[in-house]
């Protein structure tokens, strides 16, 4: 039975995974099958909510273009291949949702046209619109931009009502919990307190795109139900927003 819209808080998300989310648990490099199993599930049971949704995977586990740049390379040239990191990491995404049986698009910021569609913003309206997962790849398709930034620019783009970043921790804390204990986590803070902290669990590019849109963000660890408990409206993780 799918839920009503009207139940919603977020009818419609930017859900934004980390490239090292689907490496598994090691969190080093490639994909792993059975986490990319896990995450198509998720998916699934969010879609049968009536949630729209569209989906930016980062390349991390892959090559990450900031990385290279500090080894010596040529930044631009090292964030491409970045990017088309997150084309594999995008095409691994829609087998494993279509192998259960959902409807996806994988739409690219890079001209791609044997493996993907272009990204174009009405097109990817009509296609969540009729209930189709859209993956947007290769970040903005610009270098310099990380595709936190990549999310936060097709959440406003495409209406959303909310950016939902998943990561591997339960939110923000005031300081790194694996190495202080009691390190606090935050329920809700503002953007001007989370740039003002030079917190580095988001790009703070990303979160002043936000701010000057009044988009929120919640920052939540990519556990079964956490997305689906985000767009009920459920106090999970960390909001940030305007107080």
């Amino acid at each position: 039975m799918l839920t009503s819209n009207k139940e919603l808080a977020y009818p419609r998300v930017v859900v934004k995974l980390s490239g090292e989310a689907l490496s598994g648990s090691t969190g080093g490099s490639g994909i792993d099958t059975v986490t990319l199993k896990a995450t198509a599930e998720e998916i699934r049971e969010v879609h049968a909510t009536g949630v729209q949704i569209a989906i930016v995977v980062g390349g991390g586990n892959i090559f990450r273009g900031l990385r290279g740049a500090s080894e010596g390379m040529d930044r631009a040239q090292s964030d491409y291949m970045g990017m088309l990191a997150t084309v594999i990491n995008s095409l691994a995404l829609q087998d494993a949702l279509e192998r259960v049986r959902l409807t996806t698009r994988v739409m690219t910021a890079l001209d791609i046209k044997q493996v993907a569609e272009p990204y174009i913003k009405r097109r990817a309206i009509h296609h969540l619109e009729k209930g189709y997962i859209v993956i947007c790849a290769a970040g903005t398709g610009n270098p310099y931009f990380s595709t936190d930034t990549a999310a936060a620019l097709r959440a406003m783009e495409l209406r959303c009502g909310a950016l939902l970043k998943a990561t591997k921790v339960d939110g923000i804390y005031d300081r790194d919990p694996t190495k202080h204990p009691e390190a606090r986590m935050y329920k809700k803070m503002s953007y001007d307190q989370f740039l003002g902290e030079h917190l580095k669990v988001m790009d703070s590019t990303a979160v002043t795109l936000c701010r000057e849109n009044g988009l929120p963000i919640r920052v939540f660890k990519m556990v079964p139900g956490n997305i689906r408990r985000v767009c009920l409206g459920e106090a999970v993780g960390t909001t940030i927003s305007v107080q």
